[in-house]
């Protein structure tokens, strides 16, 4: 299984494809880059895809971060040890958010970014962000509930749940309180890279107005709305999800 070291410290990544533009998935708090199997396989035809485990998630080493520049950074470092120039950045949730920071301080180092069930500003209600150290099962529910559409697969929320409770209460904090203090609603149109914005109909936690905000800031973004999906857009809805990014990647990505 393939690692990279990275300040130190062992960040798992998984990979696929061997041509194309490299593209490096990013996942939301308290998750790890199992979120993007569907993707890496969809990619893998016409991009490097590689999708790695943030400090202190999955089976990365060391300990998680508590800003969205702190996880910037590693992104940058992980390009450094991967020896990659220039990259796709993809982000889900607060890994958009990670993408949206890492376009603005190094823009010469991206080619391109997919913005998945994000947005330019990300508050966390207290009701998730205490409940995570003060009622971590309870909140752990109450977060996979409210991640998908109106009828969700009792299999994949199943799952999903077990994925959040695996990563621990204190990075999964960490996160949330990363997220919480995520606000660049006054710079996102400084943002000047191709641009596609995905997200599910049923989108509780960052729903559809939030991508709209997004692509009306950013010169020359695209919007794919999916229909009767929620805030876990890439596993509830993977056929429509794949077909968006991998014409976003074929047209756009020079």
């Amino acid at each position: 299984m393939p690692f990279a070291t990275v300040n130190n410290e062992k960040i798992f990544y998984a990979d696929a494809g061997t041509t194309g533009a490299p593209a490096v998935f990013i996942h939301g708090a308290g998750s790890n880059h199992r979120i993007w199997g569907n993707q890496l396989r969809a990619v893998s035809a016409v991009a490097r895809a590689f999708a790695l485990d943030l400090p202190g998630h999955g089976k990365s080493e060391g300990a998680g971060r508590d800003t969205i520049d702190a996880y910037r950074d590693v992104i940058r470092d992980f390009l450094d040890a991967r020896e990659l120039d220039r990259a796709v950045l993809v982000g889900h949730s607060m890994g958009g958010a990670i993408v949206q920071a890492f376009a603005l301080a190094y823009p010469d180092r991206v080619a391109g970014i997919v913005l998945v069930g994000t947005g330019a500003r990300l508050r966390v209600l207290p009701a998730i962000l205490d409940g995570v150290l003060n009622d971590f099962d309870a909140t752990a529910r109450l977060v996979t509930e409210n991640c998908f559409g109106a009828n969700p697969d009792p299999v994949l929320l199943a799952k999903s749940e077990a994925e959040f409770r695996a990563c621990p209460a204190r990075v999964t904090y960490g996160d949330y309180s990363a997220c919480n203090g995520f606000d660049i609603l006054a710079r996102v149109a400084e943002i000047r890279v191709p641009t596609i914005a995905i997200c599910g109909t049923h989108d509780k936690m960052t729903p559809v107005k939030y991508s709209e905000f997004l692509i009306s800031k950013i010169a020359g973004a695209r919007l794919a709305v999916i229909q009767d999906a929620g805030h876990y857009v890439m596993i509830e809805k993977p056929v429509e999800t794949n077909h968006a990014l991998v014409e976003f990647l074929k047209n756009e990505i020079r």
